[in-house]
Order: structure tokens, then C-alpha cells, then sequence
């Protein structure tokens, strides 16, 4: 008994600053604290693994002489269908430079042309000029490695990875007053053990939402931890109704979840029915670069309309040596597959893929719980609206490290009670593990056909129906049984999904992202959606 005891005693780790999430928010805010600050980095596979790395197209920012913020911020706010906070968003775009700057410092390889700026900058959707700067058609990916390459060397980041944070460590919890974070369990998944991690400060950086959906252009990882567990700790949430499905995700049978970015339709590309047909000039007069949620909407209608499985993004008007050069990763992987897009169409179809609405925060990242920070996709912080403009995303978090950061580095903290440890001495080994792979796919299957690209009152209450079910089967087994990864992840995604409904439930309009057959109309004021743990409990 002694031994184990000690065990656990090892087990609790304490950090100035634990981040939750290993993304473009995460390690851009460690990095920039690490040389004041011993940080924790919790992440669920490697640094390498985030959605941030999988991002292609590039990041919006005021950059060349011919661009204006007042420009950006337009753009923005258009995209945002009414609904972007101007504060907020006029802060981004304001410090979207300065970000680029950081980067450009930290030696991300964008790509350069012989531009009087000296970079290649492209157009995507919803932008009315050229503004995205990038590397290639994986920026995520360069800024990521580069980032990567520098956290693993920095001597005061501790890296935690194959770990998953099971839920936050608040004083109230330990009748403890006035109440903040005070660190979280995790779970170290390759040794099954709960390690209790006490924090000064602790920030949320956890990703997105798109698992909660069959069909996603995310990563494994992002099954909404970051808002269930800022919700199960007391936090708001906001506008969760509004899930951006993006209009083109590779459509083949062994391409997962791979995403065809929206700067080859920034770069002249069309869409096409199966009979070569364009459909997007008598749906809008932007024709392709429309935004997103208006492009998804309309292939999903032509998709029903005509019986089809997918429809084509065509590049074959384009120089083959152009293509190569500004997307040699879509050019290979469609290769692999037997497509070459500069001779043939790219078959495609909307999958979910972000996430405009979260963890509600301030200007400078601060949550509802005192300590508890959010950056990045879990976040709601206005500047998205009812639909984010392209490649706003990775500037988001860019931008809110460096206050988060800032915030913190300002804020102390008095010392911290006693932490306890995780307590699994009431359960047992799971039974029956196949529970909860078929939970997963029965939730991820009934969010895609009711609370899809567009909704009705009736689908919303099916789905509820069948959430609050799950809920009742996944608590029991939570509460019974010793967790795994799967079982975290699902307990997540399961509260994830009931927020969403929710949301959508109190919207009686259609605005953006969020489709209604039942409030086909818009309002004619905009009100963001938000719900209170204590009053949707």
C-alpha cells in the first residue's frame, strides 16, 4: 500500500503554465513563455499531430502596400454574415503583421516571389484582394515543424505527449474560495495512469470539434475537449451552432479526411457536375469564391438535386508546371490515388471542418474561471461570426498566444491548495470496450444527417433525443469503469454534440453557417447564442 501511494505521490507534476493542445495556438504560446515561465505541453499523439499542420491554404493578414485593415476587417465582418464582434475583429486584423512578423522571426519558410513585398500572397474566398500569405499548399505543416524543431529543444518546455487531459482540477471542487483552475488530470495513455498536473495558469489550446461529424476534413484528435471540459468546469460557450463545413474535401475512398484547399479556387478553379456543368455563377455572383458556408450549402443542394455522390474542382485550365509549383502536396497525393489534376477534375465533397463558435474568452484569451485560459479553435472570441473567412484561423491563434501570453506573464497567483489525486479506487475494468466504439459511430452518423449543412426543428430533436441517451449509457460507463483515450474522447464529443443542438435549437433564424428549413430568413438583428453551464446544465 505504501508503494503505491508513493507511486502516486511521483505521479503529481506542478508547472508555472500547462497547455492543453499542440497546435499552432499551443506552441506559439509556450514558446513564447518558456523563457520566463516552466511549461507544460499536454498533447494526445505527437507535436506533430494537429489540425494546424493539416491546414493548407495559408494566413490572412494586412501584408502588401495595396491592402488596408479596414479592408481585411470588411471582408471579415461580410463573411461573418453580421455577427463578428468589430473590437475583436479590428484587434486581429490590427496585429495580424505583427503575427506574420513573429513567424517570419521564429523562421517559417513562406513562400517568396520577386514582389515588391517578397512574397507569394494568393486569394481565397471572401477576401478582396490577395492577402494570404503562405508555403506552397502546406503552410500549416512549415509552420508547424519549424515550431516543433525549437519547442523540443527549449530546455524549460516539458513535452507530454501520448497524454489527454480528462478534466480540469478547479478550487471549488475542493471547497476550496474563490474558486479558479488549478491544474487538470491526465491521462498518460501509454502507461494507463492519471497523472494530476498542478498549474499556475492553465490554458486550453485543444482544437476543434470535427469528429463529432462522419464526415470531417480534422484530424482524430479534435473531438471537442477543450469546450467540455471548460463547460463541465463552469464556462460559457457560445454560437456552437455555427460548424463550417468546408466546401471541398477530397472525395475517394482511400483519401481520409483530406482536405483540397480553397486557394485553388482562389487560383481560377471551377466547380463542375459530373457532366462538366458549372453551378456556382447562378447561385452567386462570386461564383466560386463565394464563401465557404454559401459554396457548401450550394454543392450539398446540386449533390441532393441531381443524386450524385461528389461534384469536381477543375484546375485543367492551368499551366501543369503552375499547379506543381503552387500545390505540389495536392498534385502528389491526388497522384497516389490515380487522379491528375492537370488533366482531370478533382472529385470532391463538404465535410465538417471548423468550429466558429466555443469557449467564450476575452481580448486577452481569460475564460469565466479565474486561471483558466483558451486560444485557438476551441475559443469563442467574436472574430468568426456566423461564418469564418478563410485563413483567419491560423492568424486567430497567433495573435491571441501573444495576449494570452502577455495576460500571464502580468497575473499572479497565490499558492495553491493541496492537490488530490485521481481517484479510481470504486471502479473496475472495462467489459465491454465495443460500447463505446458503437456509440461513437452511431453519434458521428445522426450529427451528419441532423444537424448537417442544413436543419429543421424536427432533425434537431431527433438528434437530442438520441444524445441524451448516449449521455445516460457513457456517464454510467464513466463512472463504473477505469477511462481510456476512447472513452475520454467519446464523454467529449457526446456533450460537444448537446452543446451544438442547443445552440442551433435557440437560433429561430438562419444566418451564415446555420441553415434552417423551418427559419429559412435572417433576423434583423444579429445576437451571438450563449449558454451558461448553469442554466443548461
Amino acid at each position: 500500500m505504501k508503494q503505491k501511494e508513493q507511486k502516486e505521490q511521483k505521479a503529481i507534476k506542478h508547472f508555472d503554465v500547462l497547455i492543453i493542445g499542440s497546435g499552432l495556438a499551443g506552441q506559439s504560446l509556450a514558446l513564447r513563455l518558456a523563457d520566463t515561465h516552466r511549461v507544460a505541453l499536454v498533447t494526445k499523439k505527437t507535436l506533430e499531430d494537429s489540425a494546424s499542420a493539416w491546414a493548407q491554404g495559408g494566413i490572412a493578414a494586412v501584408l502588401d502596400e495595396s491592402d488596408s485593415v479596414d479592408a481585411h476587417i470588411a471582408d471579415t465582418l461580410t463573411a461573418g454574415a453580421g455577427l463578428c464582434d468589430p473590437s475583436a475583429t479590428r484587434f486581429v486584423v490590427e496585429h495580424s503583421h505583427e503575427a506574420i512578423d513573429w513567424l517570419m522571426a521564429r523562421g517559417v519558410p513562406f513562400t517568396r516571389d520577386d514582389s515588391s513585398f517578397g512574397f507569394h500572397l494568393t486569394r481565397e474566398g471572401g477576401h478582396g484582394q490577395r492577402r494570404i500569405i503562405h508555403a506552397a499548399d502546406a503552410t500549416g505543416k512549415a509552420v508547424q515543424n519549424t515550431l516543433t524543431e525549437q519547442i523540443r529543444k527549449h530546455p524549460q518546455i516539458t513535452v507530454l505527449e501520448q497524454h489527454i487531459a480528462v478534466d480540469l482540477i478547479t478550487s471549488s471542487r475542493l471547497e476550496v474560495n474563490p474558486n479558479r483552475c488549478l491544474g487538470a488530470y491526465v491521462l498518460d495513455i501509454q502507461h494507463d495512469t492519471v497523472v494530476t498536473i498542478g498549474a499556475d495558469h492553465t490554458v486550453l489550446a485543444t482544437g476543434g470539434i470535427g469528429k463529432v461529424y462522419l464526415y470531417t476534413t480534422n484530424p482524430d484528435t479534435a473531438t471537442g475537449d477543450g469546450v467540455a471540459m471548460a463547460w463541465r468546469a463552469g464556462c460559457r460557450v457560445a454560437n456552437m451552432e455555427f460548424v463550417q463545413f468546408h466546401p471541398t474535401c477530397l472525395y475517394h475512398p482511400h483519401a481520409k479526411s483530406f482536405l483540397i484547399s480553397e486557394a485553388l479556387r482562389g487560383e481560377g478553379g471551377l466547380l463542375r457536375l459530373p457532366d462538366g456543368t458549372r453551378f456556382m455563377p447562378n447561385y452567386d455572383p462570386r461564383a466560386e469564391l463565394a464563401p465557404r458556408d454559401i459554396v457548401a450549402r450550394t454543392i450539398d443542394f446540386e449533390m441532393k438535386r441531381h443524386g450524385v455522390d461528389c461534384v469536381f474542382l477543375d484546375m485543367t485550365h492551368k499551366p501543369a508546371d503552375f499547379l506543381k509549383e503552387h500545390f505540389p502536396t495536392i498534385y502528389a497525393r491526388c497522384l497516389t490515388l490515380g487522379i491528375d489534376i492537370t488533366k482531370e477534375p478533382i472529385p470532391v465533397v463538404p465535410a465538417a471542418h471548423y468550429a466558429c463558435g466555443g469557449i467564450v474568452t476575452d481580448m486577452s484569451a481569460r475564460t469565466d474561471l479565474p486561471a483558466l485560459y483558451a486560444i485557438g479553435e476551441t475559443t469563442f472570441t467574436g472574430l468568426h461570426g456566423a461564418n469564418r473567412l478563410a485563413s483567419n484561423s491560423l492568424l486567430e491563434c497567433v495573435v491571441f498566444s501573444a495576449a494570452a501570453a502577455k495576460a500571464i506573464s502580468e497575473t499572479t497567483v497565490k499558492p495553491a491548495p493541496p492537490l488530490p489525486h485521481w481517484d479510481e479506487s470504486r471502479v473496475r475494468d472495462a467489459d465491454e470496450e465495443i460500447v463505446i466504439s458503437h456509440n461513437w459511430a452511431e453519434l458521428r452518423r445522426f450529427m451528419w444527417d441532423y444537424v448537417g449543412i442544413v436543419r429543421t426543428n424536427k432533425r434537431l430533436e431527433r438528434a437530442l433525443h438520441r444524445i441524451i441517451l448516449l449521455e445516460k449509457e457513457i456517464s454510467e460507463y464513466y463512472e463504473n469503469f477505469r477511462i481510456s483515450n476512447d472513452l475520454i474522447e467519446l464523454r467529449n464529443l457526446v456533450l460537444t454534440a448537446h452543446l451544438i443542438v442547443k445552440s442551433a435549437q435557440c437560433r429561430h433564424e438562419s444566418r451564415g453557417l446555420h441553415f434552417s428549413r423551418d427559419y429559412p430568413e435572417t433576423l434583423p438583428r444579429a445576437l451571438d447564442t450563449v449558454l451558461h453551464p448553469y442554466q443548461h446544465g
